[in-house]
């Protein structure tokens, strides 16, 4: 699906902060951060990147923090009561 078909699905986009402990120093975290479209409240996107993380990837994770926004809304379509149409004026030479 384009970007925009997700969007009418009601996908949302969605940011999540990762912090993982690094692998060589695991007292130390690192932030990683992590933009898509997803489906809130579940986010089926980001849970299937997590399991990935978890089960490829050395870093053990930390914690995660998500945001998203609203869901994309249209507006109702307005009918304009007026319509000016501007002319330029004629040069003088």
């Amino acid at each position: 699906m384009t970007e925009f078909e997700l969007l009418l699905q009601g996908y949302r986009p969605t940011t999540a902060e990762i912090l993982y402990h690094i692998p060589d120093h695991p007292v130390l975290l690192q932030s990683f951060i992590w933009q898509r479209l997803d489906l809130a409240p579940r986010f089926p996107i980001l849970c299937h990147f997590l399991d990935f993380w978890q089960a490829n990837l050395d870093g053990k994770l930390h914690s995660v923090r998500v945001a998203c926004s609203e869901r994309i809304v249209s507006e109702p379509i307005r009918v304009a009561g007026l319509v000016l149409t501007l002319e330029s004026a004629p040069t003088l030479h």
